[in-house]
């Protein structure tokens, strides 16, 4: 029996370790990883230290039930942390490994980087790897359990396949992880942080998030808060079902978030003007949707693997988001840390030189907290009968999601301006820093979301001539308005794929592993030549946190 995985499955067959298919020690060849994908940034905030002490007191008991979902997510991903870390010797290799929470390079197809291992599973951990999807409808058939998003899939003595829940998979570490909450909730000053902490510390024992969920959204007044559980469906390939374990652990900024909060009052009109037939945009959006800025202390699990999420918008729950909508968080010094170290040596090298100037931050946090509005806008449910548009459009789902928040993002951007909501900058700062982010989120590679919708957007946008490139020197133009003209068809034909259910369309649309034309190959190529990150990776915890108040 593997660690973490109950009783129940005592007699499972297919562990998480075997997802490597090592058929050969790793020290058998040595393989170099590329390491200068990530350039390292030590997550501070200058607003722990205007934390009261009980607040204070709460951060590292909130961190160390993060710690809890990092361990449970490495067996999601890949199994036993501790013997693939314990077979590499190269200390890159296996820094790499840790970065990446197994053999696989997340910011490359998931190809594999150590010598004899094979492709990652597209389930993941979650499924035996000889299961066929004829056997696993068989069984969904009888056990509506199997299509939970907080089961996991294995054999048992018979070699049946059974649904185990979360609960007792890692039954050893949502104990300590729920614990550490209610010890967090014991110095809580708000009332609403307390109950959520108390509820989500429940929810991590008996799979019932919704409550949790709830008591989140209702929580207006607290400076720190977590997001912790299983969340996104990233991760689950094969189905596009299964949650992965991640944790946040988050300061709120008071003063930006003022800035923001009269953007949700716009929600209702902004989703009545969806470029789009009124049928695909028939749902009314939670009205208790906020928007605030925060600062990352922590992160953990899904959310620290390869490439790091710069803002949030959860629930994830549709019934949650019809009746309370959802909250939007902007990560601010995790997004200033990818624009200076990333994004502006990618316009640099890829912007023509007159149009650099309208790479700007304030540009780039518009879009990025735009995007995050657009995930509680447009339609839920097809409107076909098809059921959910997750259900409908199955492991496309997600891809299809990023790319709708980003070309909707900017939209609504586009009709703030044009209300005189967002200042007097000029609009080409939001176009040009947006081809500028999709370089940079395309460099994320084929298997993970946001570069596949990005790729597509790219794509799209060029062939509808929204920029151009100069051959000669591989820089790019935006022309504004035909990048108008492309980001209302784009938000018109993604917003119809999804109220139409249209996996076979969905499938047409996004860009395949491989598939990018060479110029663009070759205009990435020379990013990486030049040592410009991909992503960012933390040096973080309770020390980095008290050592820079020093």
């Amino acid at each position: 029996m593997r660690q973490g995985f109950g009783v129940v499955v005592v007699a499972v067959t297919i562990g998480l370790a075997a997802c490597s298919g090592r058929t050969e020690a790793p020290e058998a060849k040595t393989m170099t990883p590329q390491r200068t994908k990530y350039v390292e940034v030590a997550l501070t905030s200058d607003l722990f230290a205007k934390l009261t002490d009980k607040e204070r007191a709460m951060v590292p008991l909130l961190i160390d039930a993060c710690r809890e979902m990092d361990a449970i997510f490495w067996w999601e991903g890949y199994g036993d942390k501790a013997a693939l870390l314990a077979s590499i010797a190269e200390p890159e290799l296996r820094r790499f490994s840790e970065i990446n929470y197994g053999p696989w390079d997340r910011l490359n197809a998931n190809a594999p980087f150590l010598p004899g291992v094979s492709d990652k599973p597209k389930g993941a951990g979650y499924y035996p790897t000889d299961m066929t999807n004829e056997e696993f409808e068989a069984a969904a058939l009888t056990a509506p359990s199997f299509r939970s998003p907080y089961t996991i899939v294995r054999r048992d003595a018979q070699r049946n396949l059974v649904a185990v829940p979360f609960r007792e998979a890692f039954a050893e570490h949502v104990k300590r992880a729920a614990g550490k909450l209610r010890e967090a909730a014991a110095f809580a000053e708000d009332p609403g942080l307390r109950n959520y902490l108390e509820l989500r510390a429940k929810a991590l024992l008996d799979d019932l998030y919704q409550p949790s969920d709830l008591a989140w959204m209702d929580m207006k007044q607290n400076g720190v808060d977590v997001v912790i559980g299983p969340i996104e469906n990233y991760e689950d390939q094969l189905f596009g079902i299964k949650t992965t374990h991640e944790g946040y652990v988050l300061l709120k900024d008071r003063e930006w978030s003022a800035r923001l909060a009269k953007y949700a009052k716009f929600l209702p009109e902004l989703q009545r003007g969806l470029p789009v037939p009124a049928e695909y945009k028939s749902e009314t959006p939670g009205m208790d949707s906020d928007l605030n800025a925060y600062d990352a202390v922590f992160y953990a699990g899904d959310c620290n693997a390869g490439s790091k999420t710069i803002a949030i918008n959860l629930p994830n729950d549709e019934q949650v988001q019809l009746q309370k909508g959802t909250r939007r968080l902007q990560l601010k010094n995790a997004m200033r840390a990818k624009f200076d170290k990333i994004l502006v040596p990618i316009a640099d090298r890829l912007i023509e030189a007159d149009e650099r100037a309208h790479v700007q931050f304030d540009a780039f946090f518009e879009n990025v907290m735009f995007h995050e509005v657009a995930h509680g806008l447009g339609i839920k449910s097809t409107i076909n009968g098809k059921g959910p548009v997750r259900a409908a459009l199955k492991e496309q789902a997600g891809a299809l999601e990023e790319g709708k928040a980003d070309v909707l993002g900017l939209y609504m951007v586009a009709k703030l301006k044009e209300k005189g909501e967002l200042g007097d900058a000029d609009m080409t700062d939001n176009y040009v820093t947006y081809l500028a982010s999709l370089f940079r989120s395309i460099r994320f590679g084929a298997t993970e979301a946001h570069g596949r919708a990005n790729l597509a957007q790219f794509l799209f946008f060029r062939d509808m001539g929204a920029f151009t490139r100069d051959a000669a020197t591989g820089t790019y133009r935006v022309d504004p308005p035909k990048m108008q003209a492309a980001m209302n068809a784009l938000s018109e034909k993604i917003l119809k794929l999804q109220g139409d259910g249209d996996y076979d369309g969905v499938v047409a649309f996004l860009p395949k592993k491989g598939t990018m034309d060479e110029s663009l190959a070759t205009d990435l190529a020379r990013l990486a030549e030049a040592d410009i990150p991909t992503d960012v990776v933390f040096k973080q915890g309770i020390e980095v946190l008290e050592g820079a108040g020093k």
